[in-house]
């Protein structure tokens, strides 16, 4: 049973590095931690059992799997629409953006939280090393926040809401350091956009690039490429 004593914050856990370290932090802070995972039918979906794990791993009260199927839209090589780009980052938005997709999954996260009561919510966005994404910028951050706070009956009503965003600064070298303090294992944490037929990562996409970067920079062994 979760302790009524505690806060209660809302993680949106993708099963990806960047969110497991995100809802270490959360538990590290003193909330007792409400994982939401949104299944968007993403062709990645082996981080649909990564985030199971790590939501166990993280001892959450609660872990909410929604089935939401963004591939209808279309839009994005990550739901079927074209290749997932091999070139690595280049400064451009890329074909793995998946239009809108923090602005729809903050906004689920922020009904789930205004009617569970909790008034946290955190998020794993990144804005240093990450695919140029404009929805993982301190300027998205700051206007959702304040969007939360005028559109909900909490946020008028006085019970305003945070928006953790303890990632962003950092670099992938500094989440990776986190992760290895938090204690948490890398390797239940899947960060591949396109998975080879054997479930290995393909080494070759940006995210894959970025976390091996990463944790070479750290100066770590990722166990999850061992």
């Amino acid at each position: 049973m979760p302790d009524t004593t505690r806060k209660q914050a809302v993680v949106l856990l993708s099963g990806g590095l960047d969110s497991m370290v995100c809802a270490g932090l959360a538990r590290e802070a003193g909330f007792d931690v409400v994982a939401l995972t949104i299944d968007y039918n993403q062709r990645h979906r082996i981080e649909l059992a990564a985030a199971e794990r790590i939501a166990q791993a993280v001892g959450a009260v609660r872990h909410i799997v929604l089935p939401l199927d963004l591939s209808r839209f279309g839009g994005s090589a990550l739901t079927g629409d074209g290749d997932v780009p091999k070139h690595g980052v280049d400064g451009t938005i890329p074909a793995t953006y998946v239009p809108a997709r923090n602005t729809i999954f903050l906004s689920i996260c922020l009904g789930l939280a205004e009617a569970t009561g909790a008034r946290d919510l955190y998020i794993g966005v990144n804005a240093l090393d990450y695919s140029g994404y404009p929805d993982c910028r301190p300027e998205f951050v700051a206007a959702f926040e304040n969007l939360a706070n005028i559109a909900t009956r909490a946020g008028v009503e006085g019970e305003p809401f945070t928006l953790h965003t303890p990632l962003l600064a950092m670099s992938k070298a500094d989440i990776a350091r986190e992760a290895d303090r938090l204690g948490l294992d890398a390797g239940m944490s899947w960060s591949c956009y396109d998975p080879g037929a054997d479930g290995r990562p393909c080494g070759q996409c940006d995210s894959c690039r970025l976390r091996a970067r990463g944790f070479a920079e750290a100066g770590l062994v990722d166990p999850a490429a061992a």
